[in-house]
């Protein structure tokens, strides 16, 4: 009896071990955060690169996101190259997150900056900024395809835009590969200077995003004439006494023949992370996303609604730079 009793016991202890095995390395896989994480910024204080990465610290604390607390550092030097060479010397951390744009990937195509995006590990595109083709008030050209026209004549007129070799620049050598003609750029150290610049009348045109000549917009100072995007905005609140971000055309409408400009809000970790790190990241960055914080932000800065992880965004990463390369090698600006 006893004997029986021992053996059934036995058995059905090592039962137990065998359906409990598969369960151990599941658990084995779960990762968190051990310690502070710091998030990096690749821009200056107050841009709009930090103003994403402070609202990302604020929906994360708001709403206990995470067991540890994070800190925000600007490392904005050489247009955020410094963050993302300071990514590349963190290989293996999974407690430092680096936001940026498509400068990440962009910049190591112009300059010799001692990394490459591959370098890091992308986690995910939060948000994109539509580009729009801005004109000051009382411009001759009622519409962006006049405005087309008054370029194809040889007219010159100077664009403005933040930084050189830069998304604004880009979008000018777009915009003159459509026209035939080299077009005039002038570079200034942020969008909302160049807004200031145009509402003075001092440059015919800039390229800024919407946020970047909002303020100049409602004051009747600067005109938008069309929306770089496949379709138009979708923000239906007037802004203007008479127009909203829905009633800009887009370009494409208006015969300018680009369909879609864009740069993506990116988050990327250092390199040689776990699957197990880039799966709990991306997952924290999607419930940022759905906060009603994150959400009142993008509508705020009437920003595309986006979210890319996993193979998505590297397929849209890798369409941005075989897009621009052949721009940036008739240029000169491609780095050999």
């Amino acid at each position: 009896m006893r004997y029986a009793y021992a053996r059934h016991l036995s058995s059905f202890l090592a039962t137990c071990a065998l359906l409990s095995a598969p369960a151990l390395p599941a658990l084995a896989e779960a990762w968190k955060p051990q310690k502070n994480v710091e998030i990096v910024v690749a821009g200056g204080p107050g841009g709009g690169t930090d103003q994403l990465a402070r609202l990302i610290q604020s929906a994360i604390s708001q709403h206990q996101l995470l067991d540890v607390n994070t800190v925000v550092l600007n490392k904005g030097g050489g247009n955020g190259a410094e963050a993302f060479l300071d990514m590349k010397l963190a290989q293996g951390d999974a407690h430092k997150l680096v936001i940026g744009t498509n400068n990440v990937y962009l910049l190591p195509l112009v300059a010799k900056l001692g990394y490459q995006w591959t370098d890091l590990t992308p986690v995910a595109a939060v948000a994109e900024d539509d580009f729009i083709l801005w004109t000051y008030q009382d411009a001759p050209w009622a519409d962006a395809a006049a405005f087309k026209g008054a370029l194809a004549d040889g007219g010159k007129l100077r664009f403005g835009g933040s930084q050189s070799k830069d998304v604004d620049q880009t979008l000018a050598l777009l915009i003159g590969k459509q026209v035939g003609s080299k077009l005039t750029y002038i570079p200034f150290k942020s969008g909302s200077e160049a807004s200031i610049q145009l509402a003075g009348k001092h440059i015919a045109a800039n390229l800024n995003n919407p946020a970047e000549s909002l303020s100049q917009w409602r004051g009747g100072q600067v005109r938008p004439l069309c929306v770089f995007s496949h379709e138009r905005m979708i923000y239906q609140e007037k802004v203007t006494a008479e127009q909203s971000w829905a009633d800009i055309p887009t370009c494409h409408e208006q015969g300018l023949g680009i369909d879609q400009y864009r740069f993506p809000r990116t988050v990327f970790l250092p390199g040689a992370i776990s699957e197990a790190q880039r799966s709990f990241y991306v997952e924290l960055l999607r419930k940022v996303s759905q906060t009603p914080e994150f959400k009142a932000y993008i509508e705020r800065s009437a920003l595309a609604p986006t979210f890319l992880e996993g193979q998505a965004l590297v397929s849209y990463i890798e369409q941005d730079r075989e897009r621009v390369i052949p721009l940036f090698q008739d240029a000169g600006w491609l780095r050999q």
